[in-house]
């Protein structure tokens, strides 16, 4: 697989120089530019022939996604599907993280044991009313 990236995203860090979000595609289109020339030893640029497998399209490490946004949806999820959570908030997450861990389950955009971790504390303690004199 060929990764396509900004011509001289490298070079600094606005461009993406260890900031993973901001290495997207540009076209180069400078007159002189050697990548738009299509030249031997110069990162290949986005063109016809690069484009993914139909069987493959659509899939996470071979998986089909299946967004999850609440414990109801953990039912729908089968071997060959990879989770993906939803926006969603942390007490909801707690739940269907712990759900998931148990069934074995792998959540794409989740540490789910970095996340328990994390979190083990906070889904206990019941928030109480404290009334000041």
């Amino acid at each position: 697989m060929v990764r396509f990236v900004r011509r001289i995203w490298n070079r600094y860090s606005k461009l993406g120089k260890r900031r993973k979000k901001k290495q997207v595609w540009r076209r180069p289109t400078g007159r002189d530019n050697k990548m738009r020339e299509k030249r031997k030893g110069y990162p290949a640029i986005v063109s016809v022939g690069y484009q993914t497998e139909k069987k493959e399209k659509g899939k996470i490490q071979g998986k089909m996604p299946i967004v999850v946004n609440q414990l109801k949806d953990l039912e729908k999820v089968e071997k060959n599907n990879i989770i993906v959570l939803g926006k969603i908030g942390k007490k909801k997450k707690i739940e269907i993280s712990k759900k998931a861990k148990e069934k074995g389950m792998e959540i794409y955009n989740l540490n789910v044991k970095r996340f328990l971790k994390k979190n083990e504390t906070k889904a206990v303690k019941p928030r109480e009313n404290k009334k000041w004199i």
